[in-house]
């Protein structure tokens, strides 16, 4: 229905913030206002650092305030922190006593891509549901274990709005305008951005399996969600084949055919990624971090995690920077 008064939303652009997740928001409020011939939305850009915000990419974009004192978001307003890389850096004092301040008025609170790893961290999803993006999910949930983290592109949970990243800031802010003004206005701003489908808070970020590995094969796609689903306590490669309703070595022909590596292989690296992730983005030791990846053994977890990345995890949780390099053989899983 039309509004008298244009919904402001404000986005605090944190620096270094991805740049597509933010486009994705901002963008069908200007075309939910040019479709439906109205204002029905406004917007500010607050930034943290002086009068431009600076994405990952390098790009700088203006803004319109810092974390002045003298504003208070109101009841109606809609305030989206956009995160990015280094994000847990970014969780400073003035940025989450800006952000408490806010939410006292009862404005919603959301937060696209890791800016949700910021709205926890100022305590304003504790207890609630959120998301965040895939690759940061380990470690936020290690981190907040209090908040129930979903795996879907977008949350709604009451005045709390949290989008994975990417084009789910699309999706979040079309389920914003159909609540608001109906699904036709919706549909009509998803038509002009070309996109074409609109997920819901039902729909999962990543590509299925089959997808993702380019193979559409039930077992061996069953195989693999089990794998990703027991990375702190592996199964073997026996009981995968026995439980998928095949012999060991059928299993192994099965995955040098499609992936031309072997199950342990496989199992191998999809856990040190997991490792990678909560080495990268946690505080948590690297005993903790090799028991959550299922090593039983810090040695042995950093021997197989410098075949893997040329670097062990040591060094890299003291410089932060990713190596490039790769052997092209990783220890034995078995040696656990």
């Amino acid at each position: 229905m039309p509004s008298d008064k244009p919904r402001q939303f404000i986005f605090l652009l944190l620096e270094r913030f991805t740049m597509l997740p933010f486009t994705a928001a901002i963008e069908p409020l200007r075309l939910a206002n040019r479709a439906s011939g109205e204002q029905l939305y406004s917007w500010r850009l607050v930034g943290t650092a002086g009068e431009a915000a600076t994405c990952s990419n390098g790009s700088r974009i203006l803004v319109d305030h810092g974390l002045e004192a003298d504003f208070q978001a109101g009841r109606d307003d809609v305030i989206i922190i956009c995160g990015g890389t280094d994000v847990a850096r970014e969780a400073r004092r003035p940025v989450l006593n800006w952000l408490r301040r806010q939410a006292r008025s009862g404005a919603a609170m959301g937060a696209v891509c890791t800016g949700a790893w910021v709205l926890a961290e100022a305590g304003l999803l504790d207890n609630r549901k959120a998301t965040i993006h895939w690759e940061n999910h380990d470690g936020f949930a290690e981190a907040f274990p209090d908040i129930d983290l979903f795996r879907t592109v977008f949350v709604q949970d009451g005045n709390r709005l949290t989008a994975a990243g990417g084009t789910s800031s699309i999706d979040l802010v079309l389920h914003l305008v159909a609540s608001a003004h109906g699904d036709a206005l919706a549909a009509e701003v998803a038509d002009q951005m070309l996109h074409t489908v609109i997920r819901t808070d039902q729909d999962r970020q990543r590509l299925s399996i089959p997808t993702r590995i380019g193979v559409r094969h039930p077992r061996l796609a069953a195989v693999i969600t089990r794998m990703e689903a027991n990375l702190e306590e592996p199964i073997s490669p026996a009981q995968l084949a026995a439980d998928a309703g095949m012999s060991t070595r059928q299993l192994e022909r099965l995955f040098r055919r499609y992936l031309n590596r072997s199950p342990k292989r496989y199992y191998m690296e999809t856990r040190l990624a997991r490792a990678r992730n909560l080495l990268m983005q946690t505080e948590l030791s690297i005993i903790e971090i090799a028991l959550a990846a299922g090593f039983s053994s810090p040695s042995h977890f950093s021997k197989c995690y410098r075949a893997q990345y040329g670097s062990t995890p040591y060094r890299e949780r003291g410089t932060g920077a990713p190596s490039a390099a790769k052997s092209e053989r990783i220890p034995d899983p078995d040696a656990d």
